[in-house]
Protein backbone atom coordinates (compact mmCIF):
# COMPACT_ATOMS: atom_id res chain seq x y z
CA UNK A 1 0.00 0.00 0.00
CA UNK A 2 2.50 2.42 0.93
CA UNK A 3 4.50 1.59 -2.06
CA UNK A 4 1.46 2.35 -4.55
CA UNK A 5 0.82 5.50 -2.49
CA UNK A 6 4.63 6.41 -3.00
CA UNK A 7 4.59 5.96 -6.54
CA UNK A 8 1.68 7.47 -7.25
CA UNK A 9 3.13 10.67 -5.73
CA UNK A 10 6.10 10.20 -8.26
CA UNK A 11 3.38 10.15 -10.60
CA UNK A 12 1.91 12.83 -10.09
CA UNK A 13 5.28 14.98 -9.05
CA UNK A 14 6.55 14.07 -12.88
CA UNK A 15 3.09 15.19 -14.01
CA UNK A 16 3.19 18.69 -12.94
CA UNK A 17 7.11 18.94 -14.02
CA UNK A 18 6.06 17.94 -17.15
CA UNK A 19 3.80 20.65 -17.16
CA UNK A 20 5.19 23.95 -15.57
CA UNK A 21 2.12 26.10 -15.92
CA UNK A 22 0.24 23.83 -14.30
CA UNK A 23 2.44 23.90 -11.10
CA UNK A 24 2.58 27.56 -11.63
CA UNK A 25 -1.15 27.74 -11.29
CA UNK A 26 -1.31 25.92 -8.36
CA UNK A 27 0.18 28.17 -5.95
CA UNK A 28 -0.78 31.46 -8.33
CA UNK A 29 -1.16 34.30 -7.33
CA UNK A 30 1.82 34.74 -4.48
CA UNK A 31 1.80 38.70 -5.06
CA UNK A 32 -0.01 41.20 -5.73
CA UNK A 33 -2.07 40.90 -9.35
CA UNK A 34 -1.98 44.64 -11.11
CA UNK A 35 -5.09 45.06 -13.62
CA UNK A 36 -4.02 47.81 -16.26
CA UNK A 37 -7.05 49.88 -17.41
CA UNK A 38 -6.32 51.63 -21.06
CA UNK A 39 -8.60 54.18 -20.79
CA UNK A 40 -9.48 57.03 -17.65
CA UNK A 41 -10.82 56.31 -14.53
CA UNK A 42 -14.68 56.25 -14.44
CA UNK A 43 -15.95 54.42 -17.79
CA UNK A 44 -17.14 51.30 -17.88
CA UNK A 45 -14.32 49.24 -18.21
CA UNK A 46 -12.58 51.20 -15.10
CA UNK A 47 -15.85 50.58 -13.29
CA UNK A 48 -16.11 47.27 -14.01
CA UNK A 49 -12.61 46.51 -13.25
CA UNK A 50 -12.80 48.49 -9.85
CA UNK A 51 -15.85 46.39 -9.32
CA UNK A 52 -14.25 42.52 -10.00
CA UNK A 53 -11.15 43.35 -8.49
CA UNK A 54 -12.09 43.08 -4.60
CA UNK A 55 -13.66 40.38 -5.21
CA UNK A 56 -10.70 38.50 -7.22
CA UNK A 57 -8.57 39.55 -4.46
CA UNK A 58 -11.21 37.84 -2.03
CA UNK A 59 -11.23 34.33 -4.07
CA UNK A 60 -7.62 34.11 -5.35
CA UNK A 61 -5.91 35.35 -2.09
CA UNK A 62 -4.02 38.18 -3.42
CA UNK A 63 -4.44 41.81 -3.66
CA UNK A 64 -5.42 42.79 -7.48
CA UNK A 65 -4.86 46.45 -8.45
CA UNK A 66 -6.52 48.60 -10.41
CA UNK A 67 -3.80 51.09 -12.42
CA UNK A 68 -4.83 53.23 -15.07
CA UNK A 69 -2.65 53.70 -18.30
CA UNK A 70 -4.54 55.79 -20.60
CA UNK A 71 -3.74 57.42 -24.13
CA UNK A 72 -3.35 57.17 -27.79
CA UNK A 73 -6.49 54.96 -28.15
CA UNK A 74 -5.63 52.80 -25.44
CA UNK A 75 -2.62 51.44 -26.94
CA UNK A 76 -0.35 53.42 -24.26
CA UNK A 77 -2.01 50.77 -21.92
CA UNK A 78 -2.60 47.66 -24.19
CA UNK A 79 1.26 47.75 -25.43
CA UNK A 80 2.31 47.88 -21.58
CA UNK A 81 0.92 44.78 -20.81
CA UNK A 82 1.85 42.98 -23.91
CA UNK A 83 5.78 44.04 -22.96
CA UNK A 84 5.17 42.28 -19.12
CA UNK A 85 6.59 39.06 -18.57
CA UNK A 86 3.80 36.18 -19.39
CA UNK A 87 3.24 35.00 -16.26
CA UNK A 88 -0.43 36.42 -14.93
CA UNK A 89 0.79 38.99 -13.18
CA UNK A 90 -0.27 42.40 -15.21
CA UNK A 91 -3.28 42.13 -16.90
CA UNK A 92 -5.20 43.98 -19.22
CA UNK A 93 -8.92 44.93 -18.89
CA UNK A 94 -9.75 45.00 -22.95
CA UNK A 95 -12.36 47.53 -24.58
CA UNK A 96 -13.46 46.42 -28.36
CA UNK A 97 -11.58 49.95 -29.44
CA UNK A 98 -8.24 47.15 -28.70
CA UNK A 99 -9.68 44.52 -31.69
CA UNK A 100 -9.66 47.69 -34.03
CA UNK A 101 -6.16 49.16 -32.83
CA UNK A 102 -4.24 47.05 -35.88
CA UNK A 103 -6.65 48.34 -38.39
CA UNK A 104 -6.52 52.10 -37.17
CA UNK A 105 -2.88 52.57 -36.03
CA UNK A 106 -0.86 50.16 -39.00
CA UNK A 107 2.31 51.80 -37.36
CA UNK A 108 2.06 49.72 -34.19
CA UNK A 109 4.96 48.11 -32.48
CA UNK A 110 2.51 45.00 -31.53
CA UNK A 111 -0.33 43.16 -32.92
CA UNK A 112 -3.93 42.71 -30.35
CA UNK A 113 -4.77 39.68 -31.49
CA UNK A 114 -1.47 38.39 -31.98
CA UNK A 115 0.30 39.50 -28.43
CA UNK A 116 -2.56 39.44 -25.85
CA UNK A 117 -3.98 35.86 -24.03
CA UNK A 118 -7.21 36.37 -24.08
CA UNK A 119 -8.83 35.25 -20.51
CA UNK A 120 -12.43 36.15 -19.80
CA UNK A 121 -15.61 38.59 -21.33
CA UNK A 122 -17.07 41.23 -18.86
CA UNK A 123 -19.80 41.51 -21.38
CA UNK A 124 -21.32 43.57 -24.06
CA UNK A 125 -21.65 47.14 -24.13
CA UNK A 126 -24.15 48.23 -26.09
CA UNK A 127 -25.21 51.88 -27.33
CA UNK A 128 -28.30 53.83 -27.27
CA UNK A 129 -28.94 55.82 -30.22
CA UNK A 130 -30.51 59.00 -28.75
CA UNK A 131 -31.55 61.98 -30.62
CA UNK A 132 -33.08 65.05 -29.65
CA UNK A 133 -36.23 66.09 -29.60
CA UNK A 134 -36.23 68.44 -32.41
CA UNK A 135 -35.45 66.06 -34.83
CA UNK A 136 -38.96 64.67 -36.05
CA UNK A 137 -38.10 60.72 -35.45
CA UNK A 138 -38.98 58.58 -33.48
CA UNK A 139 -37.61 54.93 -35.52
CA UNK A 140 -34.71 53.50 -36.99
CA UNK A 141 -36.75 53.49 -40.17
CA UNK A 142 -37.67 57.24 -40.17
CA UNK A 143 -34.12 58.23 -38.53
CA UNK A 144 -32.69 56.59 -42.09
CA UNK A 145 -35.63 58.56 -44.04
CA UNK A 146 -35.17 61.94 -42.71
CA UNK A 147 -31.25 61.54 -42.94
CA UNK A 148 -32.17 60.72 -47.10
CA UNK A 149 -34.00 63.63 -47.32
CA UNK A 150 -32.07 65.80 -45.56
CA UNK A 151 -28.86 64.94 -46.22
CA UNK A 152 -25.76 66.38 -43.69
CA UNK A 153 -28.29 68.13 -41.60
CA UNK A 154 -28.24 65.52 -38.96
CA UNK A 155 -24.61 65.93 -37.16
CA UNK A 156 -23.55 63.18 -34.52
CA UNK A 157 -21.55 63.17 -31.51
CA UNK A 158 -18.72 61.23 -30.60
CA UNK A 159 -16.03 60.60 -27.72
CA UNK A 160 -13.55 60.92 -30.74
CA UNK A 161 -12.43 59.24 -33.82
CA UNK A 162 -12.33 55.62 -34.09
CA UNK A 163 -13.78 55.47 -30.58
CA UNK A 164 -16.30 52.52 -30.08
CA UNK A 165 -19.45 54.81 -30.61
CA UNK A 166 -17.87 56.18 -33.39
CA UNK A 167 -17.39 52.56 -35.20
CA UNK A 168 -20.79 51.87 -34.69
CA UNK A 169 -22.22 54.77 -36.18
CA UNK A 170 -19.62 53.84 -38.96
CA UNK A 171 -21.06 50.48 -39.52
CA UNK A 172 -24.66 52.07 -39.15
CA UNK A 173 -23.97 54.49 -42.31
CA UNK A 174 -22.35 52.04 -44.07
CA UNK A 175 -25.37 49.55 -44.08
CA UNK A 176 -27.86 51.98 -44.33
CA UNK A 177 -25.91 55.03 -46.80
CA UNK A 178 -27.23 57.87 -44.58
CA UNK A 179 -25.48 61.55 -45.01
CA UNK A 180 -24.93 62.29 -41.07
CA UNK A 181 -22.23 64.62 -40.51
CA UNK A 182 -19.64 62.85 -37.82
CA UNK A 183 -18.82 65.35 -34.53
CA UNK A 184 -15.75 64.10 -32.82
CA UNK A 185 -15.43 65.35 -29.39
CA UNK A 186 -12.55 66.18 -26.79
CA UNK A 187 -14.78 67.37 -23.82
CA UNK A 188 -18.28 66.23 -23.29
CA UNK A 189 -20.67 66.54 -25.59
CA UNK A 190 -24.06 66.09 -23.42
CA UNK A 191 -24.27 69.85 -22.84
CA UNK A 192 -24.30 70.29 -26.86
CA UNK A 193 -26.79 67.58 -27.59
CA UNK A 194 -29.39 68.36 -25.02
CA UNK A 195 -29.37 71.93 -26.48
CA UNK A 196 -29.75 70.85 -29.94
CA UNK A 197 -26.70 71.97 -31.50
CA UNK A 198 -25.60 68.51 -32.41
CA UNK A 199 -28.71 66.17 -32.87
CA UNK A 200 -27.18 62.27 -32.48
CA UNK A 201 -25.29 60.22 -30.65
CA UNK A 202 -24.69 56.72 -29.86
CA UNK A 203 -24.45 56.67 -26.23
CA UNK A 204 -24.06 53.79 -23.39
CA UNK A 205 -26.94 53.80 -21.50
CA UNK A 206 -26.05 54.56 -17.56
CA UNK A 207 -25.37 58.74 -18.91
CA UNK A 208 -29.13 58.95 -20.54
CA UNK A 209 -31.58 57.13 -18.64
CA UNK A 210 -32.37 60.36 -16.84
CA UNK A 211 -32.71 62.44 -20.07
CA UNK A 212 -34.68 59.41 -21.75
CA UNK A 213 -37.37 59.28 -18.50
CA UNK A 214 -37.66 62.89 -18.66
CA UNK A 215 -38.51 63.26 -22.49
CA UNK A 216 -34.83 65.72 -23.02
CA UNK A 217 -33.73 62.98 -25.26
CA UNK A 218 -35.50 60.14 -27.33
CA UNK A 219 -34.42 56.69 -27.60
CA UNK A 220 -34.82 55.49 -30.96
CA UNK A 221 -33.02 51.96 -30.47
CA UNK A 222 -29.93 50.00 -29.07
CA UNK A 223 -26.92 48.66 -30.85
CA UNK A 224 -26.64 45.26 -29.77
CA UNK A 225 -28.42 41.79 -31.02
CA UNK A 226 -30.36 41.67 -28.20
CA UNK A 227 -32.66 44.30 -26.13
CA UNK A 228 -30.93 46.25 -23.28
CA UNK A 229 -32.91 44.89 -19.71
CA UNK A 230 -32.72 48.56 -18.71
CA UNK A 231 -34.93 49.56 -21.64
CA UNK A 232 -36.97 46.85 -22.19
CA UNK A 233 -39.23 48.63 -24.59
CA UNK A 234 -36.75 50.04 -27.02
CA UNK A 235 -35.98 47.67 -29.95
CA UNK A 236 -32.65 46.87 -31.55
CA UNK A 237 -31.28 48.53 -34.48
CA UNK A 238 -30.82 45.40 -35.83
CA UNK A 239 -34.90 45.28 -36.52
CA UNK A 240 -34.93 47.70 -38.53
CA UNK A 241 -30.84 47.17 -40.13
CA UNK A 242 -31.06 42.94 -40.52
CA UNK A 243 -27.64 41.75 -39.60
CA UNK A 244 -26.53 45.16 -37.46
CA UNK A 245 -24.36 45.07 -34.20
CA UNK A 246 -22.32 47.61 -33.00
CA UNK A 247 -21.80 47.03 -29.69
CA UNK A 248 -18.56 47.74 -27.99
CA UNK A 249 -17.33 44.47 -25.28
CA UNK A 250 -14.90 44.22 -21.85
CA UNK A 251 -12.62 41.58 -20.86
CA UNK A 252 -9.50 40.58 -19.41
CA UNK A 253 -6.27 39.38 -21.12
CA UNK A 254 -2.85 38.89 -20.37
CA UNK A 255 0.99 38.61 -22.44
CA UNK A 256 0.93 36.19 -25.03
CA UNK A 257 2.71 33.02 -23.89
CA UNK A 258 1.00 33.35 -20.00
CA UNK A 259 0.31 29.87 -19.08
CA UNK A 260 -3.12 28.45 -20.02
CA UNK A 261 -3.77 26.99 -16.14
CA UNK A 262 -2.87 30.50 -14.92
CA UNK A 263 -5.44 31.67 -17.71
CA UNK A 264 -8.17 28.91 -16.97
CA UNK A 265 -7.79 29.73 -13.38
CA UNK A 266 -8.32 33.38 -13.89
CA UNK A 267 -11.73 32.86 -16.26
CA UNK A 268 -13.00 30.64 -13.63
CA UNK A 269 -13.07 32.96 -10.91
CA UNK A 270 -14.11 36.21 -13.28
CA UNK A 271 -16.34 33.62 -14.44
CA UNK A 272 -17.92 32.89 -11.13
CA UNK A 273 -18.20 35.96 -9.66
CA UNK A 274 -19.79 37.67 -12.95
CA UNK A 275 -22.15 34.79 -12.36
CA UNK A 276 -23.16 36.29 -8.71
CA UNK A 277 -26.78 37.77 -8.53
CA UNK A 278 -25.31 40.97 -7.04
CA UNK A 279 -23.21 41.04 -9.64
CA UNK A 280 -25.52 40.76 -12.40
CA UNK A 281 -27.49 43.23 -11.37
CA UNK A 282 -24.84 45.79 -10.85
CA UNK A 283 -24.04 44.82 -14.82
CA UNK A 284 -27.17 45.37 -15.97
CA UNK A 285 -27.39 48.80 -14.30
CA UNK A 286 -24.33 49.86 -16.65
CA UNK A 287 -25.62 48.72 -19.40
CA UNK A 288 -23.81 45.60 -19.35
CA UNK A 289 -25.10 42.48 -20.94
CA UNK A 290 -22.52 39.40 -19.76
CA UNK A 291 -22.10 35.63 -20.72
CA UNK A 292 -19.92 33.50 -20.09
CA UNK A 293 -17.13 32.47 -22.45
CA UNK A 294 -13.57 30.13 -22.18
CA UNK A 295 -10.97 32.02 -23.36
CA UNK A 296 -10.87 30.46 -26.60
CA UNK A 297 -14.52 31.86 -27.29
CA UNK A 298 -13.65 34.90 -26.17
CA UNK A 299 -10.70 34.96 -28.60
CA UNK A 300 -12.51 34.48 -31.29
CA UNK A 301 -14.99 36.67 -30.07
CA UNK A 302 -11.14 39.69 -30.53
CA UNK A 303 -10.43 38.21 -33.98
CA UNK A 304 -13.94 38.27 -35.21
CA UNK A 305 -14.19 42.00 -34.19
CA UNK A 306 -10.70 42.83 -35.41
CA UNK A 307 -11.69 41.85 -38.67
CA UNK A 308 -15.40 43.33 -38.59
CA UNK A 309 -14.21 47.08 -37.74
CA UNK A 310 -10.93 46.67 -40.15
CA UNK A 311 -13.51 46.43 -42.71
CA UNK A 312 -15.83 49.79 -41.16
CA UNK A 313 -12.48 51.67 -40.93
CA UNK A 314 -11.58 51.29 -44.52
CA UNK A 315 -15.11 52.08 -46.11
CA UNK A 316 -15.27 55.37 -43.56
CA UNK A 317 -11.57 55.95 -44.16
CA UNK A 318 -10.96 56.87 -40.53
CA UNK A 319 -7.40 58.10 -39.50
CA UNK A 320 -7.05 58.72 -35.89
CA UNK A 321 -6.41 62.27 -34.87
Amino acid sequence: MLRRHVLQFAAGAAALAARPGMALALDYPTRPVHMIVDIPVGLAPDIIARLAAPQLSQRLGQQFVVENKPGAGGNIGAEYVVRAAPDGYTLLAMISGNAASAALYPNLDFNFVRDIAPIAFFGYTPFVVVVNPSVPVKTIPELIAYAKANPGRINLASPGVGTAPHLAFELFRMMTGVNIVHVPYRAPYMPDLLGGQVQLAFVSAPPVLAFLHSGKLRALAVTSAQRLEALPDVPTVADSVPGYDGSGWLGLGAPRGTPSAIVDKLNGAVNAILAEPAMKTRLIALGVQWTALTPGEFGKLIADASVKWAKVIKFANIKPE
